[in-house]
């Protein structure tokens, strides 16, 4: 689903038949956590930049679900906190006219003294709320993680 919704918003900018998916569902190991990462690559329209791009693709499917406006709709229903940075993206386009960004689904944020953490998980119709806690509780782990280490530096 993820991977169609990325194809698709990838294809509404791109030369038709360029749109290819050299990576599928690669099991990438990280310290807390696992993904499942596929690639989607298309060449870009001569008529589109690289801000098309980003207008085409944004907010990405896998922080918002799909169908993606209806998803959008019943996120900003739902939730009570705004997401801020949390599941954004950061990011530059340079002088010759590429960008790259990267989603920010994993975030740290300090305010009035206090540390924030946001984490989630793919909810699916079959999902169990606990495991999905679970999963979000472990991607924390890997910041609470940092924050604790660099305590040290700081007494």
């Amino acid at each position: 689903m993820l991977v169609d919704l990325a194809r698709n918003d990838i294809g509404r900018v791109c030369k038709i038949g360029s749109v290819e998916i050299p990576q599928f569902m690669i099991i990438e190991r990280y310290s807390h956590v696992m993904h499942i990462v596929s690639q989607v690559l298309g060449v870009l329209d001569d008529d589109k930049s690289a801000f098309d791009l980003l207008r085409a693709t944004f907010p990405a499917g896998t922080v918002s679900g799909a169908p993606k406006v209806r998803a959008m709709q019943i996120i900003s229903d739902l939730e009570k906190a705004q997401r801020g940075v949390y599941s954004g993206a950061l990011g530059y386009f340079s002088f010759d006219g590429n960008h790259d960004s990267c989603i920010a689904i994993r975030t740290a944020i300090i305010k009035n003294g206090r540390i924030y953490f946001q984490s989630g998980a793919g909810i699916v119709a079959d999902s169990k709320p606990e495991n999905e806690y679970e999963e979000t509780l472990n991607k924390a782990k890997g910041m609470l993680r940092a924050v604790q280490q660099s305590l040290a530096f700081t007494r």
